[in-house]
């Protein structure tokens, strides 16, 4: 069975009148963009995870929250499924489209709608991309600090639904953590606000229950976000190591030092090779590993910071520490880390990012893990991490050209998966599930658990419209993949169970 994509998700779905819907979608929303012509179609085929592609029967470009509302209530009396995409840089298939559904996209709202900067939030449309929002709070002395590596590109929009990070997330946390308020649409096309513009809100917390959903029970209609204020200075520290497990020993070193740095990243010599081939970020490229410590504050706390740190980093076996020079080079050091993925594009064919977490601690082993993986598979990995919360983006490179190496290269993502479960981590960080991982989720879970999160999708949507076959396997699945028993009868989504 393949890890990543199972066509038996379609089959299971309800057949849909394609021309009815179409001819229905025109009379009650003319003015809305509807794409059905396949050289049309293709482009939506995939998210950034490109190895799997499914074409969608329609896709729409709504401009107006009152086209979205009307389709979804036109999708729910059809049972019609729809999947909500965004700037389409997930990396997990979480946007990947149904044949027998609607692939809707919200690219199209991307204003700005206030900016506030004595309460310190902004209000955006979905469509925002993250690096916008910091750009408009900029002449106000504020940003938002989530910060992915595709930040240029990405939505604020899919950042809620994946719960995305960032190298700077250590010190101020994922999306959830920089959210007052989301406004959402049901599959039944009604309004909802989880949250409020105040720190807390009572009741059950809708908010963070909604944030990595993944587009599984609503449609992210605006999102207001906390903004911080710039730091007023910030130092990137760079330290090369002759191993990796040392590298990985020092993490846990800083951290235990009762240092929170702002970033905390760290890159094997494969990884360091490719982004200064890239780059030029003047990276150490005989070093086995690099750590990219980042401290930032007033001035005086971070002249002290970055004494302590590399006292640390020496005692932990650094063989070179050294500080950006200037402003100039402190980019620099992060463009070289941020343009890692691409970086590593240039030296293979294919390449494979997983995403997993671990507890700190046991960085070093699994990083041994990796490499026997690594050699077992016949497969290069390199490795890039948000080291200081324990999140990982092994790489594996591999030739989809090749009879069987996308096969092996999603094997070989499983295990690494399953190992960082095994030491007491979590299959994802921040890119979500999807379809990527549906497998991994029958290892972390067991069948109660499973049971629970149907529940919860049920509430929010019982007729299982939105973004079928994604992040929650059924029993049944797990079952045939050898992790679970079946003893709890119907899911409620019988009709799902047969996948």
């Amino acid at each position: 069975m393949s890890i990543l994509y199972d066509e038996r998700i379609d089959g299971a779905l309800p057949k849909v009148d394609k021309a009815a819907l179409l001819a229905e979608l025109r009379e009650q929303l003319p003015d809305m963009q509807v794409l059905h012509a396949q050289e049309d179609l293709k482009p939506y085929e995939c998210d950034g995870l490109s190895a799997y592609t499914t074409t969608p029967m329609l896709v729409v470009l709504p401009e107006r929250i009152e086209h979205v509302e009307r389709l979804l209530k036109l999708c729910y009396q059809r049972k019609v499924p729809v999947v909500a995409r965004g700037a389409g840089t997930g990396l997990s298939g979480g946007a990947l489209p149904v044949t027998q559904g609607v692939l809707l996209v919200m690219a199209r709202f991307k204003q700005i709608l206030e900016i506030n900067p004595e309460g310190r939030y902004a209000r955006v449309q979905p469509g925002v991309r993250n690096l916008a929002i910091s750009q408009a709070a900029a002449p106000y002395g504020l940003y938002y600090a989530p910060d992915p590596s595709s930040q240029i590109a990405c939505s604020i929009g899919g950042n809620v639904a994946e719960n995305a990070g960032g190298v700077h997330c250590l010190k101020y946390g994922l999306t959830v953590h920089n959210l007052l308020k989301v406004d959402i649409l049901t599959i039944e096309g009604e309004r909802m606000t989880l949250g409020s513009d105040a720190l807390d809100s009572p009741g059950f917390d809708l908010l963070a229950l909604f944030t990595g959903s993944e587009g599984m029970l609503g449609i992210i209609t605006e999102v207001t976000v906390k903004l911080l204020p710039k730091p007023q200075v910030a130092k990137v520290l760079l330290a090369s190591f002759d191993s990796v497990e040392k590298a990985g020993r020092a993490v846990g070193e800083i951290i235990a030092a009762g240092i929170i740095p702002g970033g905390l990243e760290m890159m094997d010599n494969l990884a360091i090779r490719a982004a200064e081939d890239f780059i030029h970020a003047g990276y150490p490229v005989e070093a086995e590993a690099i750590l990219l410590c980042e401290l930032d504050g007033v001035e005086a706390d971070v002249h002290d910071e970055c004494e302590r740190v590399g006292t640390v980093l020496d005692k932990a076996g650094a063989t070179e520490v050294r500080m950006a020079r200037d402003e100039v080079e402190r980019v620099k050091f992060w463009a070289g880390r941020k343009n890692a993925f691409p970086a590593v594009g240039r030296i293979s064919p294919d390449y494979y990012c997983m995403d997993g977490t671990i507890p700190r601690r046991e960085l070093p082993g699994v990083l041994r893990g990796i490499r026997e993986l690594s050699e077992a598979f016949g497969l290069r990995v390199a490795n890039v991490f948000h080291a200081g919360d324990g999140n990982m983006h092994p790489l594996i490179l591999f030739d989809a050209n090749q009879p069987g190496e996308l096969e092996r290269a999603e094997a070989l993502g499983g295990k690494i998966l399953e190992l960082c479960v095994k030491v007491g981590g979590s299959i994802t960080g921040e890119h979500g599930v999807g379809r990527e991982k549906i497998n991994q989720m029958c290892v972390q879970f067991n069948s109660d658990e499973l049971t629970l999160f149907h529940a919860v999708k049920a509430a929010f949507d019982p007729s299982g419209l939105l973004n079928p076959g994604k992040n929650i396997p059924t029993l049944h699945r797990c079952a045939e993949f050898g992790a679970v028993h079946v003893h709890h009868g119907q899911l409620p989504f019988p009709d799902l169970e047969r996948f």
